[in-house]
């Protein structure tokens, strides 16, 4: 890895507060990715073995259902984390991954990190707590869309009301 990628990969803010010698052995497995717009950067069922740090663009993760066809599920943008699928096994992608817009990320090699976490027990844990932390983050907004998808219950039976 080059001092630049360092310097890029130190500055994301999903490695923020990550020891500089552990992005170092993080950024040893990146190498930087660009997308075009409308471009399959992986689809739902296909073996998961890296993951991307979004520096600039959109990517859409999206669902196929059958009879209504792609739909999308959440749209992740700069300093977004894409894909957690290669940490848990079977190590298969739950969604679609479609560049929205021109997009540029660094790839980060998925199966390295797992072998570097189990070498590393403090790697390993920071690893875990940022994959949690966006695993919350998209399901708070999807519990939002759900909300808006189908309406909080109209409020027709007030006790203060005869």
């Amino acid at each position: 890895m080059t001092p630049l990628t360092t310097l890029m990969l130190g500055k994301h803010p999903w490695v923020s507060g990550i020891p500089a010698d552990q992005i170092a052995l993080i950024g040893d497995h990146s190498r930087e990715d660009r997308f075009h717009a409308g471009q399959v950067i992986f689809a739902e069922g296909e073996h998961a073995d890296h993951f991307w740090l979004i520096w600039e663009g959109q990517i859409a993760l999206v669902l196929d259902i059958p009879g209504r066809g792609t739909v999308v599920l959440e749209t992740l943008s700069t300093g977004d984390c894409l894909g957690w699928s290669w940490l848990f096994p079977p190590y298969r992608w739950q969604f679609g991954a479609i560049a929205v817009s021109d997009s540029r990320a660094m790839e980060i090699d998925g199966t390295a990190v797992r072998s570097a976490c189990d070498a590393d027990p403090a790697l390993c844990a920071a690893i875990y707590r940022r994959v949690s932390a966006t695993t919350v983050e998209r399901l708070q907004a999807t519990r939002m869309r759900l909300l808006d998808l189908y309406g909080a219950p109209a409020d027709h039976h007030r006790s203060d009301e005869p």
